[in-house]
């Protein structure tokens, strides 16, 4: 196995890490959560996802051999709901666009990480536009469970090593991987 294909096997294991993350953030909240903001100038979770979604529909489609910047997209509708804009609406824009997101990266081979494509008409590598999309989709995922938590409060549970226990966890890492040797503590 190369470099690069090793590189496109991390980033898709990258990219259905946050899925998953917002996935794990979105089963503790409810549909009032889900569209309520902290404040009137804050995105509710919904709105974070719709633009998630409008953006990698745009960005993955035919993701080869144009803009990433598609011209049906209304970047601006995307941060406005209206009365059509559900959970399951909102689930099944999300759902798509990571589902597109997953088929183009999945088609991808190591050869085509040089190859140019443009976004708003800047050229980028391929693997410059896949990593430009991961910080991305990064940082709105953090957005997510970042205000998911704080609808929650003290109802949370921990997506990752809760306070207070790191050294448990590691130990139980430790344990996982039959790697109990003293010197790795």
């Amino acid at each position: 196995m190369t470099p690069l294909s090793n590189y496109l096997e991390d980033i898709i294991r990258q990219f259905r890490q946050y899925k998953e993350l917002v996935g794990k953030a979105l089963a503790q909240i409810g549909d009032e959560d889900l569209f309520r903001q902290i404040d009137d100038e804050s995105n509710s979770i919904s709105i974070i996802m719709k633009h998630l979604a409008g953006n990698m529909r745009s960005r993955w489609t035919d993701f080869l051999i144009s803009d990433g910047e598609k011209p049906d997209r209304d970047r601006d509708s995307e941060f406005i709901m209206d009365s059509s804009d559900t959970r399951e609406s909102i689930m099944r824009a999300w759902d798509a666009g990571w589902e597109r997101l997953f088929g183009t990266l999945e088609s991808l081979g190591p050869e085509d990480l040089d190859k140019i494509i443009l976004i708003r008409n800047e050229p980028h590598t391929i693997m410059q536009a896949i990593n430009r999309n991961l910080t991305h989709c990064a940082y709105h995922a953090g957005q997510i469970v970042f205000i998911a938590r704080h609808f929650r409060g003290s109802q949370w549970k921990s997506l990752s090593v809760p306070k207070g226990k790191s050294r448990e966890f590691n130990e139980m890492k430790r344990r996982k991987s039959g790697l109990d040797d003293p010197m790795l503590r």
